[in-house]
């Protein structure tokens, strides 16, 4: 095993993975398989690591594998229908009392309206961030979602130093530009008519 490749190494970089995995599939149940089977991957591959590459580019290649491999085997998967479709006649008086009402229902709905708008400004945020040119989209990406360093992202992206600035500076402007017209107007207006 590579000096530099240890399982501490590993789990130094699991913040990282989980970060990159949760911006990609909005769901920190799926983001967390998949980190688990990429640091797995990472160890049972511990002989093809080329310790030229930063340990964390590495993984993060083989993080982008491992989603990639879940969109695939999910979109030839039919989605199973929810359980009480799927099994509809003994569950039934699970929901319903024998007079038809309502039994109970869930104890807290928390603030139905806040996550509304919480899962809203990230699907607007998510279509500014795709509207970047491509690019500009992973410097970004890497740099403020992922957490890598100026220097890594240099070296990941095949940047100068000065280009990157330059580049994060114009994703900073577009993405902000893309939210006061796409998000913040609108909920000015909102709030303006409530």
């Amino acid at each position: 095993m590579n000096v530099s490749f240890t399982e501490q190494a590993l789990v130094e970089q699991r913040p990282l993975l989980f970060r990159y995995a949760l911006l990609q599939c909005r769901d920190s149940q799926l983001a967390d398989d998949v980190v688990q089977e990429t640091l797995l991957a990472a160890l049972q591959s511990a002989a093809a690591y080329v310790s030229k590459a930063e340990l964390r580019t590495w993984l993060i290649g083989i993080l982008k594998h491992k989603i990639a491999d879940h969109w695939r085997r999910s979109a030839r998967e039919a989605p199973p229908l929810p359980e009480f479709i799927q099994d509809s006649e003994s569950g039934e008086d699970d929901y319903f009392q024998e007079n038809g009402h309502w039994n109970g229902g869930p104890k807290s709905w928390g603030d139905p309206e806040a996550a509304l708008k919480q899962q809203e400004f990230w699907a607007i945020y998510e279509l500014c961030q795709t509207n970047l040119p491509p690019k500009m989209a992973n410097v970004f990406m890497l740099r403020e979602l992922v957490g890598l360093d100026a220097d890594e992202v240099c070296r990941e992206a095949g940047l100068s130093v000065a280009n990157y600035w330059v580049t994060m500076h114009r994703a900073r402007l577009r993405l902000r530009e893309c939210l006061e017209i796409r998000w913040f107007n609108n909920t000015k207006q909102e709030n303006h008519h409530a």
